[in-house]
């Protein structure tokens, strides 16, 4: 009985410990990576958050107006970050792609969000300290049922900022 209780016991040990070394994919570093990521927003980890980023990285929300350099995210997000409460984003489904040398991948997520779904998609590249953000956009998704009421919702206010926009051509 001891003898069996040994072997068992060695099995288990190597079972677990194969699984452990097994090394990272390129998939997995930028789910990581992703999940880190959100996560430092949820713990309002400004630090953590914006070092995921390159320098040039760019986000877009969800409003017309939020196309931002890092730094003007960075203004943007951080009195959010220090009242503690940033934004808390679940994905719920994700897909990433990559290049042919596996130096920038793009992919698209859907995210359980105070704003309920949202899709998340961006650009992430491959650097000397590992994978890091270098664009990304958040969109609320509309079902396509309710698209009318939705473009009456935003009319009065993209109308003018559509006017706005185009004089600047």
């Amino acid at each position: 009985m001891k003898k069996y209780l040994f072997l068992l016991f060695i099995v288990s040990l190597t079972s677990c410990s194969s699984k452990k070394d097994k090394p990272l994919t390129e998939t997995d570093k930028v789910n990581l990576l992703l999940n880190n990521w959100h996560k430092a927003a949820a713990e309002t980890n400004f630090n953590n958050y914006f070092e995921a980023m390159t320098e040039d990285a760019i986000f877009i929300g969800t409003d017309a107006t939020e196309n931002w350099n890092k730094t003007e995210f960075q203004a943007f997000a951080k009195p959010y970050f220090d009242k503690g409460k940033a934004w808390n984003f679940k994905t719920l489904e994700r897909n990433i792609y990559f290049n042919p040398d596996n130096k920038i991948a793009w992919f698209d997520e859907l995210l359980d969000t105070q704003m309920k779904i949202c899709r998340g998609s961006g650009v992430v590249v491959k650097t000397n300290e590992g994978w890091k953000i270098k664009h990304y956009v958040l969109s609320m998704t509309i079902p396509n049922d309710d698209s009318n009421a939705v473009i009456k919702i935003k009319t009065q206010i993209e109308d003018q900022l559509i006017k706005d926009l185009k004089a600047k051509k």
